[in-house]
């Protein structure tokens, strides 16, 4: 590029910048959500961290009808937990999802059968649908199954027999995953919301600098300017690009205050959001910025008004936003094609910054090398879409 053609490069961008600033009412809507992402979103997950945590501490557990079960009631007390009666319309609450915790059900021939040497049945009721009665079936279950351990053993001993052979395995769990990567299981919606930053912030200012500009008629009378159609695109790019990336960049900073509202103890050792964190983030989101600035301004160049544009770009928007939901539906792990799709490989990056693992090459390279192409391919059809424009 010639001294000439970086000078109108700069003329445009500075151009396309300032019209963007000037609509201040489009730019609230911009960047107020972004600077509200991080507090709203980490409040939330705080929030049901903490509730968790407080019923974990609290060690209540609901049952219906203990009555029949002075033993069972004695070892759950022995554990230190504390005996509820469960209201009498419990299956109802469950399913309105106004009872959060699983119970403990217990027919009345319980003790009977238990002192016969039978195995009496209890029930564990949840509704899968009430995620938070859910969570707590599986405390439930250990607890029952300790009561099982120790009548087994009770049994065994009164035999003169060693209650060890019941368990012929000593397992042992080890969790090989750092502080960091188990945060990051909790966190792992964040990246999502910093791609759509991106995506809105990138939107606006494609759809304005393109369509937007026919619509209002300024399109025609700029391209009849003596400057390079390639400078004039590139600025139009570049202040698109910019604008998606300072929205990005407001987003990312949102992160860092919001990490004093975290209410979760545990949330806030594991949950480390700093400036590396920030600058990681932004530099990741380059090559999704500059393609997707390109590839919209290329879908709106032909649109004749702005509310065209806006409906061609919608499955854009919609493929690159949802992308991310693929690697949180999937259990089979990142796939290495993750890398070369468009949203998905920036979440799939960011996660691994999360959970402080180093980036090499061969996570970087497909996305920049998308980046690249996306933007060469945008750009050039632009220009072209622009010289025929004049043509006319």
């Amino acid at each position: 590029m010639t001294s000439e053609n970086w000078n109108d490069f700069v003329i445009v961008l500075r151009k396309e910048i300032v019209d963007a600033l000037r609509d201040r009412r489009t730019l609230l809507r911009l960047l107020i959500p972004a600077v509200l992402m991080g507090p709203l979103l980490l409040m939330a997950m705080s929030a049901l961290i903490a509730s968790l945590e407080e019923r974990a501490e609290r060690r209540e557990i609901m049952v219906a009808g203990i009555a029949h079960a002075p033993s069972l009631r004695n070892y759950i007390e022995r554990q230190t937990y504390t005996v509820k009666d469960a209201p009498a319309d419990y299956e109802a609450r469950l399913r309105a999802t106004t009872l959060l915790e699983p119970v403990l059900v217990i027919k009345p021939d319980f003790e009977a059968e238990l002192l016969r040497g039978e195995r009496p049945v209890v029930e564990v009721v949840t509704d899968s649908a009430n995620q938070r009665a859910s969570a707590g079936a599986g405390g439930m279950a250990r607890l029952l199954q300790g009561f099982n351990r120790e009548r087994a053993g009770l049994h065994l001993a009164m035999r003169g027999i060693s209650s060890e052979l019941l368990q012929p395995l000593d397992v042992q769990e080890r969790d090989l995953a750092s502080a960091q990567a188990r945060a990051a299981r909790i966190t792992s919606i964040v990246p999502m919301f910093i791609i759509m930053a991106v995506l809105y912030g990138a939107l606006t200012a494609a759809l304005d600098s393109t369509a937007g500009e026919r619509e209002r008629g300024s399109l025609e009378p700029l391209l009849m300017n003596p400057v390079p159609h390639g400078a004039l695109v590139a600025g139009k790019w570049g202040a698109v690009a910019l604008l998606g990336m300072a929205v990005a960049l407001l987003a990312n900073l949102s992160f860092v205050p919001a990490q004093w509202l975290l209410q979760s103890d545990s949330l806030q050792a594991m949950f480390q959001f700093g400036w590396g964190e920030v600058g990681a983030f932004l530099l990741l989101q380059l090559p999704l910025a500059a393609g997707l600035s390109a590839l919209l301004m290329a879908l709106a160049i032909r649109s004749k008004t702005y509310k065209e544009a806006q409906a061609g770009s919608t499955l854009i928007i919609t493929l690159v936003g949802l992308a991310p939901m693929v690697s949180l539906l999937n259990p089979g792990g990142d796939a290495p094609w993750y890398l070369w799709v468009p949203g998905l490989a920036q979440n799939t990056q960011m996660l691994l910054v999360l959970k402080g693992e180093a980036l090499g090459w061969a996570q970087l390279l497909p996305s920049m090398i998308v980046g690249l192409t996306l933007t060469v391919a945008g750009l050039a059809h632009v220009a072209r879409s622009m010289r025929t424009a004049v043509a006319r």
